[in-house]
């Protein structure tokens, strides 16, 4: 098989989770359009560049503690915090940190938007995974897309409380890199199943989807947009 079909091949299979919460998103009646999901995923999708330029920038070698400072510094601290650089980015573009108050409802159409972007991060890295080594695709599919999408969903939440409360934003991504960073551990340490990994992942992904879920509307996203439609009148 070629080299392009291959990357197509491993691209549309990882990009299952994404088919997956889009039709749950549109069975659940969430009022967002296409356009919005796509931008979302696009965003996170974007943060996987800055994240390698920051890896590299982060290399250093540190007699002691290497391990620690590589899986929760190097590669978790780098990608969550390329993905709220992104997501402020979008949420700027989508005129969603303009409003002055944070409502629930804005804190958890963030986390959705932020889920989605964790999403699209990890079609990305899985690919470039599997493209290396077939053998882990199955894995990284698994784990990997549902870990993005829950330290996501807490980054997506923290740039959106960033301007107006900046303790609760840092405690939201200080979590999110301490998940990915415990979830990088228990799948190098060598003795440690991936069984650990996956507990990680989903029981992660679990409260981020029953915190996106709780108190929710029908209208929350179509408020939203006709605010923005408002303001600009």
């Amino acid at each position: 098989m070629s080299i392009p079909w291959a990357l197509i091949i491993l691209t549309a299979i990882s990009s299952i989770p994404v088919v997956i919460v889009y039709t749950w998103f549109r069975l659940a009646k969430y009022e967002f359009s296409t356009i919005w999901f796509l931008f979302a995923l696009l965003a996170g999708a974007a943060a996987f560049f800055p994240a390698l330029i920051l890896q590299n920038l982060l290399n250093f070698s540190f007699a002691s503690n290497k391990v620690f400072y590589h899986v929760f510094v190097r590669i978790a601290f780098a990608e969550e915090f390329s993905r709220l650089l992104l997501l402020l980015v979008f949420f700027l573009l989508n005129k969603f940190l303009n409003n002055q108050t944070v409502s629930y409802a804005d804190v958890k159409k963030a986390s959705a938007a932020g889920l989605i972007a964790g999403l699209g991060f990890a079609i990305l890295e899985t690919t470039l995974y599997a493209a290396s080594n077939s053998n882990v695709l199955l894995l990284r599919t698994i784990t990997a897309a549902p870990l993005h999408a829950a330290c996501g969903s807490r980054i997506g939440a923290a740039a959106k409380l960033l301007p107006s409360n900046p303790v609760q934003a840092i405690f939201r991504i200080l979590t999110a890199t301490a998940i990915h960073g415990i979830y990088n551990l228990m799948i190098s340490i060598p003795g440690i199943t991936s069984l650990a990994a996956v507990l990680i992942a989903f029981t992660a992904l679990g409260s981020s989807i029953i915190t996106i879920r709780g108190g929710w509307t029908i209208d929350i996203f179509a408020e939203s947009e006709h605010n923005q439609d408002h303001d600009a009148r």
